[in-house]
């Protein structure tokens, strides 16, 4: 497995997840979103894998209003730009990805 976790240090979700891979000893990445971002090719891999950039979407985020009014192309280039929309963590195995946390996923990944 090449697990990657895209997520923040002060999201819960995402603190949940590296203390559920640490426990396994599944080794994995963290980048951490917010500091790091995500980029263009890693975006379009775990938008398709989760089925679409709605899934992706944070609607509680403070910035998620800027979302308002904006073409689908213009919604992705913001979400790349404006890391702290996206719903967290989001981990991903290779083609595989999940938003949230998800244990129930994870553990089909072996």
């Amino acid at each position: 497995m090449n697990i990657q976790i895209f997520g923040s240090n002060k999201c819960f979700d995402t603190k949940k997840a590296i203390r559920y891979f640490k426990e396994r000893r599944i080794k994995f990445q963290l980048i951490d979103i917010l500091d790091k971002g995500i980029s263009k090719g890693e975006y379009r891999s775990v938008s398709n894998a989760v089925g679409g950039m709605d899934v992706l979407i944070n609607e509680k985020s403070k910035d998620y209003p800027m979302l308002n009014h904006l073409l689908k192309d213009q919604k992705e280039q913001l979400l790349i730009e404006t890391p702290s929309i996206f719903n967290t963590p989001i981990v991903r195995n290779g083609r595989q990805a999940t938003v949230g946390y998800k244990p129930e996923v994870w553990k089909s990944w072996n």
